[in-house]
């Protein structure tokens, strides 16, 4: 192990001092990133103070719904580095980035009513991970001409790793290989720890000083803790496990079924029980699974959007044909009610359609139309208005409780910072029309504090009485009409002339009003309607010349379809 360190220190040496590019390391708070950065720091150290004439910079990207307990350790770190590095007269400079406004998460999750992240539609990791340090990445090597980013990447942690670590190798330089990422195609990669084991990682860091005077064994007790039988041990073969397969990062994450990490940090140590708030909040309305009533039959804009599924039989989905779909037709409906038997999205619709497939054999493309039953169903779009503001009280009641339960070595918590609460409350009002203005109300109930700013930035059309008593005349109208979908007849009956209010209210200063009655007349003709049932026959009925496939999903039989709005409507034979 002696012998990798001291290789390890004398490549980071010889490489700092072969050129005037600014470096880059990227710090989780990790192990493999602290081992990294500990021995880029001993490595300079080292060199005779003269010679310590390029920047180091440490970024650190805090995404603001990480763990808890690392976040505070990362920023604590980050404070420590700062003021090691100025003592020891080293070139380090640690940053702590964090993603714009209009990215973080409780924005676009509460704030837009985007699904809870899932594999097909992974909205979270460039606006939260990705973007913040690729801006900064970025920025240093066009000021510079290139850069060097330091990883703390390892082939020996896991499969999916050692494929990006793959990407990085075959170097035109010594001991660097070009970034993998085109939009990082100025910036080289430097992975100092590749060939060790998490082992080797352990052993570097209990048995060396942490050089900004941080506690290594510390960070070993984090990992230790989140591990579910809170043992950590170290290593004497092959076959005693490690602490290397703890994982940490947000607790929201929903690409995993379970937090296992935080559940673990809160059995092992009762000084952690105060997470236990973001845990019940996250497993109780982050759902992945079964979401579907949870969130509006329109997409985000207001539009309809159709898929097709494959018709099942005795519960399984008949097997589909070779070649990739290219396009679909609906020719005719074929039934009027929904079929609930066999696990289909409700409502639906079997539809008869042209579906048209290409297959491409000894080189050549053919294409060949089947006429094939599909299930026709609506793609649900964002959260319901209902559901984000339960959302919204729910986590600041969490946020209120953690606080009045810290322990003594926390001084401030926050889950939601006030920025962010502003930044909902705009889009609810202004980008939504949910002119009530919900956010101020949802505060004071949530906290028993008033919201400290009364007035919104913008001016708002309405007062939100009046159009809480809009609300309260539409459910006091007697509508009868079966309700199907997330929203029954009188909230959509509310939604439908709060919008009208809105449009008509964005051109009041306009001089002419070209456009008012043509938007007026669009709303109740594409969103006038009583039901979801309702909605899904008006979105055949009007696709029905000729779809255009729009994104097929994993497997073949599923697959969104899009019409183009200028098709004329047709109608479709019963």
């Amino acid at each position: 192990m002696e012998d990798r360190i001291e290789t390890a220190i004398r490549n980071t040496q010889d490489l700092y001092l072969s050129d005037t590019l600014p470096w880059v390391v990227g710090y989780s708070g990790g192990k493999d990133s602290t081992a990294t950065l500990q021995l880029i720091w001993k490595a300079i150290a080292a060199l005779p103070v003269d010679k310590r004439s390029k920047p180091i910079h440490v970024i650190s990207t805090d995404t603001l719904v990480e763990n808890p307990v690392v976040a505070i350790w990362v920023t604590n770190s980050l404070i420590a580095m700062q003021k090691a590095a100025t003592e020891q007269e080293m070139p380090i400079i640690p940053h702590r980035l964090t993603p714009k406004l209009e990215d973080r998460f409780w924005v676009n999750l509460i704030g837009r009513g985007y699904p809870a992240p899932r594999p097909l539609f992974r909205w979270c990791t460039s606006r939260l991970k990705i973007n913040a340090s690729n801006t900064f990445i970025t920025e240093l090597a066009n000021n510079q001409g290139e850069a060097i980013l330091v990883l703390g990447s390892r082939k020996a942690e896991s499969q999916a790793r050692d494929k990006v670590l793959a990407r990085y190798e075959n170097s035109t330089r010594a001991l660097l290989s070009r970034n993998a990422d085109a939009n990082l195609d100025r910036v080289w990669v430097y992975t100092p720890v590749s060939t060790w084991t998490s082992d080797d990682v352990w052993e570097y860091l209990i048995e060396n000083e942490n050089p900004w005077n941080y506690d290594n064994i510390e960070l070993f007790h984090i990992y230790r803790g989140a591990t579910p039988d809170a043992e950590c041990p170290l290593v004497i073969d092959k076959s005693t496990p490690s602490c290397g397969d703890s994982r940490f990062g947000c607790f929201v994450c929903t690409m995993v079924s379970e937090d296992k990490s935080m559940q673990a940090m809160i059995q092992n140590d009762e000084d952690r029980r105060w997470m236990m708030p973001l845990l019940n909040f996250r497993n109780e309305y982050l759902k992945t699974e079964g979401d579907r009533g949870l969130r509006e039959f329109t997409k985000m804009g207001g539009s309809l959007q159709l898929q097709f599924l494959g018709v099942k039989s005795g519960g399984r989905t008949a097997p589909s044909r070779p070649g990739k779909v290219v396009s679909e037709k609906v020719v005719r409906r074929l039934t009027a009610t929904s079929d609930g038997e066999e696990g289909y999205p409700m409502p639906n619709r079997k539809v008869l359609i042209l579906e048209t497939r290409v297959v491409e054999a000894d080189g050549e493309k053919r294409e060949t139309t089947y006429k094939i039953e599909k299930i026709a169903t609506l793609v649900h779009g964002p959260y319901t208005q209902n559901y984000r503001e339960a959302m919204l009280e729910a986590l600041l009641r969490a946020q209120e409780t953690i606080r009045n339960n810290l322990p003594e070595s926390i001084s401030e918590f926050s889950i939601i910072t006030p920025e962010e609460l502003e930044e909902i409350r705009r889009i609810w009002v202004i980008q939504k029309r949910e002119f009530e203005d919900s956010v101020p109300d949802i505060f004071l109930r949530a906290t028993g504090k008033a919201y400290p700013i009364p007035e919104l930035d913008e001016t708002t059309p309405f007062r939100p009485e009046d159009i809480r008593l809009l609300r309260d005349v539409c459910m006091d109208m007697a509508i009868d009409s079966p309700q199907s979908g997330p929203l029954d007849s009188k909230q959509l009956l509310f939604t439908v002339l709060r919008n009208q209010l809105g449009i008509q209210h964005s051109y009041r200063g306009a001089i002419r009003r070209v456009g008012l009655h043509g938007e007026l007349e669009d709303m109740l003709e594409t969103r006038s309607f009583d039901n979801e049932d309702e909605a899904l026959d008006f979105a055949l009925q009007r696709k029905a010349g000729g779809n255009e496939l729009m994104y097929e999903m994993r497997d073949a039989s599923d697959v969104f379809a899009y019409i183009p709005e200028e098709q004329p409507a047709q109608e479709l034979e019963v």
